[in-house]
């Protein structure tokens, strides 16, 4: 499986960039402050377009459909993370266009707060540890602010929210318990068993296929009349109101189309929504990742598949982008030179591609994100995700250079300070943070997601692996991009100035894989989000396996942990280990030697280091978490209703977009 670089992955560069430039890039009507505002462990920020006012009329309503039909999916995303999202989101939605009694009592702030995660979170649940989010007022006060604005929920639905043993968790990747059953998510319909779901698929799989599609992406798995059942996604079909709607603004995309190539692409999109069949989207991804021309792109349909504890079915997303010309061409290096890095990879040479095809790797403006993208959005993307098209036809890579920009204006040095061990550290990651963070990113997303093959006659990763393909893919990702942001080849290509670049990587990622990101956790919670789980994983396992030499040293002081890396050099021979391992795992299908890697180095959490890191971060007062309000794209109408020009206006509250969606953008109910 071939998973893009997805929200956890954006924090780590957040932190590893955490002093990048303050200065500011647009003076047109779009907003330049950057963050709007802060509730629970959520930091709401805004991005700037500018390219924006360079686009033609026609780019501009190409963007704008391609926007429109993204948003028009929003609703599937939140039904499939729980059954009762969208009747609670209609509640929510009422009592805030509705209630005008007193917003001052604490009970209406507690409120406030939890509906605005909710939104933030596409449903009831944790956007990121996958926890329902518990209230923190009553269920009489949720009553009576019903009762105010004439608006009811299902008993089962409040059950939902209130009762603690109840859709405890929205995914839950636990060996030990039935993972289908025990996870909240709306993937699978009541009595599905997670051997039904293994053996149902087993039945499908044709190992002797060499073009497979990806089983189970874009269906519900259901249970009618004793017998398993998918309900596609598709026209006419489950989502269907959503996805017709989707289909209307994409066939107004292909009327604005740049180039033929993407015409086409955009026709068989269509075709796929219509039929739901999984061999057109094969054909519509291999169209996709070779149409490479031209200023605009986007990202939509059913992806990525983290949301499923066995990564099967996926989640809805769109993102829609504008090249950004001079960052594009100065990382394309990277793109161009994919065979050699595939060549000097340390995998075993039997797991290495001899020809790399189609890489290619662009610089990007988003413009608009929606579903599983938004609000907590990606800051890299690799698609598409099926092995064979990758290894046939290429790949695309993109790089949220905005996103990017907007995390590093919001940014602090706070959290390296407190967490590095020396002063060295710190002026290393002041002076190379984001850059390196820029650079791992481009790695990780254009070189390790499209390096190494699977092994004649294997299944897919989500076939063989199960449950721990997704965390093994992001780490062998991560691998690729430590062992060689710390190779002279870099300098050579003139993408980095010296190996301290390397260095500060080599810092930040210790540093967070084995403390700074358990802040994201309550106390007694182990790690189950994948790329939380990756990077414990590849940290915690180079930190044991270089003890005899001392590659890393542990040191306590004063009551504090720090790591300090003794042997930079050493270390990246580690990094190389770790990834032929892991390649190995992938390519041969070894579920066993995989499930003891993540079982053993990424998912248990030590209680003591972990309070202690929350003790250390609280003074901080540093939200664990960033996300992002969107522009609205507004047209000019003509005195014949033509389009004659889009605005871009990005003035709204975190609330006042959510209810703008809800009022525009919802049609499953």
């Amino acid at each position: 499986m071939k998973l893009q670089n997805m929200i956890a992955f954006s924090s780590l560069l957040a932190l590893s960039a955490a002093c990048g430039s303050n200065e500011e890039t647009n003076e047109s009507s779009q907003s330049t402050e950057t963050t709007v505002e802060r509730f629970a462990d959520v930091q709401i920020l805004r991005f700037d377009v500018p390219s924006w006012d360079k686009l033609t009329i026609k780019q501009k309503e190409l963007v704008y459909y391609l926007s429109q039909a993204g948003l028009a999916g929003r609703d599937i995303n939140y039904d499939q993370n729980n059954r009762f999202n969208l009747e609670i989101r209609r509640t929510l939605e009422a009592i805030h266009e509705k209630y005008d009694g007193d917003k001052t009592v604490a009970e209406w702030k507690k409120f406030d707060e939890w509906s605005k995660q909710v939104f933030f979170s596409n449903g009831i649940h944790h956007h990121y540890s996958m926890e329902k989010i518990q209230p923190k007022f009553s269920p009489a006060y949720l009553q009576k602010l019903m009762v105010a604005v004439e608006h009811n929920l299902s008993p089962e639905a409040l059950a939902a929210i209130f009762n603690k043993k109840l859709e405890k968790k929205r995914k839950v990747k636990d060996p030990n318990v039935d993972m289908i059953v025990a996870s909240a998510n709306n993937f699978y319909g009541k009595g599905v068993t997670q051997k039904m779901v293994e053996d149902f698929y087993s039945k499908k799989q044709d190992l002797s296929d060499t073009t497979p599609v990806e089983l189970g992406l874009n269906s519900t798995l259901v249970l009618k009349n004793g017998k398993l059942v998918e309900e596609v996604w598709k026209s006419k079909g489950k989502y269907g109101l959503a996805i017709d709607q989707i289909i209307f603004w994409l066939r107004k995309a292909v009327k604005v189309a740049e180039n033929d190539q993407q015409k086409q692409a955009l026709k068989v999109l269509i075709e796929y929504y219509k039929t739901g069949d999984l061999r057109k989207w094969d054909e519509y991804n291999v169209l996709w990742a070779t149409a490479t021309k031209g200023d605009i792109d986007y990202i939509n349909g059913f992806i990525e598949t983290y949301g499923d504890a066995l990564g099967k079915r996926a989640n809805y997303e769109s993102i829609v982008q504008i090249n950004d010309f001079e960052a594009s061409k100065r990382m394309a290096k990277v793109a161009k030179n994919a065979q050699w890095f595939e060549d000097n990879s340390p995998l075993l040479p039997e797991h290495k591609k001899k020809k790399v095809v189609g890489v290619s790797y662009k610089v990007v403006e988003v413009a608009s994100e929606s579903g599983d993208a938004a609000p907590s959005t990606p800051i890299g993307v690799n698609l598409p995700n099926n092995n064979w098209i990758r290894e046939v036809h290429g790949s695309k890579s993109v790089s949220l250079g905005n996103i990017i920009e907007a995390y590093n204006k919001a940014g602090g040095p706070a959290l390296v300070e407190e967490f590095a061990n020396d002063k060295e550290e710190i002026d290393r990651a002041n002076k190379y943070g984001a850059l390196a963070g820029k650079m791992h990113t481009a790695l990780h997303e254009v070189i390790g997601h499209a390096s190494g093959k699977i092994n004649p006659g294997v299944g897919q990763p989500s076939e063989t692996l199960l449950n721990y393909a997704s965390t093994l893919e992001e780490a062998r990702a991560d691998l690729v991009g430590l062992y060689f942001i710390m190779d002279q080849k870099m300098v050579d290509l003139g993408l980095i100035e010296s190996l301290e670049v390397g260095k500060a990587e080599y810092d930040g990622y210790i540093r967070n894989g084995l403390l700074t990101q358990l802040q994201r956790l309550e106390k007694g919670q182990n790690l189950e989000e994948e790329h939380m789980q990756n990077r414990q994983l590849v940290s915690a396992w180079v930190f044991e396996k270089g003890q005899k030499d001392q590659v890393i040293e542990k040191i306590t002081r004063n009551g504090k942990t720090y790591y300090d890396i003794k042997d930079y050099k050493k270390l990246r021979v580690l990094f190389g280990d770790l990834l032929r391992e892991i390649q190995r795992i992938k390519s041969e299908g070894d579920y066993n030697a995989g499930k003891n890697l993540v079982e053993t180095y990424g998912v248990k959490v030590d209680p003591k280091i972990h309070a202690e890191i929350l003790r250390r971060v609280k003074p901080l007062n540093i939200a664990p978490y960033n996300g992002f309000v969107y522009p609205i794209l507004v047209p000019i109408m003509d005195s014949k209703g033509k389009i004659k020009d889009i605005k871009m206006e990005n003035k709204q509250s975190f609330i006042e977009q959510m209810l703008y969606y809800g009022k525009n953008h919802s049609f499953l109910y």
